[in-house]
């Protein structure tokens, strides 16, 4: 683990994996929740998470730099369901490259429980873990230069939606009517970190498969 200063009052905390990203975000919020550690703002990525607002950057940085990270985040977020048709223009590459039918690219997914690992790229676009390694997806060799909103999509270990119509080259396996942003609502965003989220398929009548 290597700590970073950034400017007067923040720490860029550097980790080797995205799993440890995720489990010493979920440490971090456990400590400022019980008292033990200042920070107004603790932010996760792929293999970082940062640290704005601490009083006494120094001091935490060299606690944080002996310290191990923790094995693997807590799965006791809040749970977010999302209905999803399963109806991408990528699903027949995708259930190639997974070597398996379309429908079992459905099946696999949608049995899959999802962690929000981090957010980015646009307001409200979550990139999701949990599915195994041996289903990444290499991203498409051309972008689209308009993805819809509401797109469900895997890149390398991800699942993200795309909360509005933008440039994108994630493979499209399905869509969704769920608003991932709201600027009216609150909290604006549908997914934060450390959110569980499952897929619900939608049947063809519009009925949401239980779950």
């Amino acid at each position: 683990m290597r700590v970073l200063p950034v400017g007067e009052d923040a720490l860029l905390v550097e980790v080797a994996s995205g799993d440890e990203a995720q489990a010493l975000h979920a440490e971090l919020l456990r400590r400022r929740a019980e008292g033990s550690l200042t920070a107004r703002e603790i932010v996760p990525a792929a293999r970082t998470v940062l640290l704005d607002g601490v009083a006494d950057p120094g001091r935490l940085g060299s606690e944080l730099a002996a310290a191990e990270v923790p094995e693997s985040p807590p799965r006791g977020g809040d749970l977010v369901r999302i209905p999803v048709r399963y109806d991408g223009p990528d699903l027949a590459d995708v259930a190639a490259h997974w070597g398996v039918p379309e429908r079992e690219v459905a099946r696999i997914h949608a049995g899959t429980e999802f962690l929000v690992a981090f957010c980015g790229f646009a307001p409200g676009f979550g990139y999701l873990t949990g599915l195994p390694a041996r289903y990444d997806v290499p991203r498409r060799a051309t972008p689209r230069t308009a993805v819809p909103a509401g797109s469900v999509a895997l890149a390398g270990p991800y699942t993200g939606v795309y909360p509005r119509s933008s440039p994108g080259g994630w493979q499209l396996i399905g869509s969704t009517d769920a608003v991932l942003w709201d600027h009216t609502r609150v909290p604006a965003a549908l997914l934060s970190p450390g959110t569980r989220v499952r897929f619900v398929p939608v049947r063809e009548d519009g009925s949401v498969a239980a779950s």
